[in-house]
């Protein structure tokens, strides 16, 4: 058994995700969102590393998946988005847990099928996926199907390298 804590980094909102996987199960644990509504960036970077800190700390998670920054239209959008990733990454690693990162367009073709999906069609996904009641917020949406993908992506690396691998807390080596 393993609790996956993915990340979905935005400077005002930073949607996260929880997913127990047992074998090839799946079932949903948490998730929500940190929203930094001060207009000071230092502070919404601490808001952001607090929040994640706590996440960890609560749920004790065994890894820790991020979405990797994407070249965005306007540049300082992508420096804002760099040091939200940034902090979510010092909090996880501070507490002792390896970092996977992916694609936007890996977790997108991994829960729909098609990297270029839209939004809902994730929310969609996710929700049929876990067997929730209803759609997650945007951004917690997408925090959990960067935990999915992460779950899908390390059961294949595990099925490769079957017989060769040892698993230890957040490290495979």
């Amino acid at each position: 058994m393993a609790i996956i804590l993915g990340i979905d980094p935005g400077s005002r909102v930073t949607g996260y995700g929880l997913v127990r996987q047992q074998g090839r199960q799946l079932s949903y644990l948490a998730s929500g969102c940190i929203r930094t509504l001060d207009n000071d960036m230092p502070k919404r970077l601490k808001l952001i590393y607090a929040g994640v800190t706590e996440i960890i700390t609560q749920y004790r998670p065994d890894f820790f998946a991020i979405e990797q920054v994407f070249m965005a239209k306007n540049p300082d959008s992508a420096l804002k988005l760099g040091q939200a990733r940034g902090v979510a990454i010092v909090a996880a690693v501070n507490q002792e847990l390896a970092v996977f990162e992916y694609a936007a367009r890996q977790v997108k073709q991994t829960v729909v099928g098609t990297g270029a999906a839209e939004k809902k069609q994730v929310q969609h996904m996710v929700r049929s996926l876990l067997k929730l009641s209803a759609n997650p917020q945007a951004d917690a949406a997408d925090a959990l199907a960067i935990a999915i993908t992460h779950c899908h992506l390390s059961q294949n690396v595990l099925r490769i390298r079957e017989g060769h691998l040892t698993l230890t807390r957040g490290r495979l080596s």
